[in-house]
């Protein structure tokens, strides 16, 4: 039994995702419009070992699949840092931390509050975010990246803290906390899709879905965690809209079609976060940590 196992294993092929370990960070210091308090923060980027201080917009490096939660925003003149995402110290590296963050904006002795879920994705947010996506974040977000592998497992080490009796809030910028009822986990999911493009719209087949909700708190890290892909109908095509840029330039919705696991794909999109519910929506508090992020194929 033993030598069978060990034979299995070894036809496995594993392959880490460029910066999947987290021990590389792009740091942007962005300075806040003066009505907001003029501070001056710290943005953080999985990428390059980098250090900018700029508020003009920025293009992440080709080098890096992953986007973050983080957002540099500008709207009506004033400029805005969202901070959900963090490096943190794990043993003698690093790791990515992800919380939802309940974040309070005093602008003229208002208040407005907004609730950013923490999470770390294949894909790119538009720089800086303005008004359309700030009332639609998915619609800035250019999900997924060209990949043509089957992979069977996604695997990765992950730690958490989900409050198991959080109160869910919606917070959309806006002046009101609206209490919301049901219990906010954290995810892990893996979309492939077939993509194409015509006149402008995108649309896609479902080849393979891997999800699994973070439920619980961790007492510890949980290495070597393993979510089976499938290649067959999986949840529903409508479980997660996303938006991808078109070869004109523009952002817009992919259309799935239905499910294609005979072929094979031509994207993918990865996202961890330490939320699972609609945008604005989730249990502040709840964190996340994720690290050494890879793909487990037959070999």
């Amino acid at each position: 039994m033993l030598f069978s196992a060990l034979c299995a294993h070894a036809k496995e092929r594993i392959e880490l995702i460029p910066y999947g370990d987290f021990e590389s960070w792009t740091v942007r210091y962005i300075k806040e419009s003066a009505l907001i308090g003029g501070k001056t923060k710290a943005l953080y980027m999985v990428g390059p070992t980098d250090t900018i201080r700029s508020n003009k917009p920025f293009t992440p490096s080709a080098d890096s699949p992953w986007g973050t939660s983080n957002a540099h925003a500008r709207a009506v003149g004033i400029e805005k840092v969202s901070l959900s995402v963090r490096p943190d110290k794990r043993g003698n590296g690093w790791c990515c931390r992800m919380e939802n963050v309940l974040e309070i904006i005093t602008a003229v002795g208002i208040d407005l509050k907004a609730l950013a879920a923490g999470s770390v994705y294949t894909g790119r947010l538009v720089d800086p975010v303005g008004l359309k996506q700030g009332a639609n974040p998915v619609s800035g977000i250019d999900m997924g990246i060209p990949f043509k592998g089957r992979p069977k497992e996604l695997m990765l080490d992950y730690k958490a803290h989900i409050q198991p009796d959080g109160q869910v809030v919606f917070a959309d910028a806006g002046t009101r906390v609206r209490k919301v009822n049901g219990h906010d986990e954290g995810q892990i999911t893996v979309l492939l899709q077939h993509r194409w493009e015509k006149d402008g719209h995108i649309y896609a087949y479902r080849v393979g879905t891997a999800h699994e909700k973070i439920s619980h708190s961790t007492a510890s890290w949980v290495n070597d965690h393993r979510v089976p892909v499938h290649y067959a109908p999986f949840g529903a095509i409508t479980d997660h809209p996303v938006n991808a840029r078109n070869t004109q330039g523009k952002m817009v919705p992919v259309e799935e079609l239905a499910f294609r696991p005979d072929l094979n794909p031509t994207h993918i999109i990865i996202l961890v976060g330490a939320g699972s519910m609609k945008p604005f929506t989730g249990c502040p508090g709840n964190i996340v940590w994720c690290d050494n992020i890879r793909l487990v194929f037959e070999d």
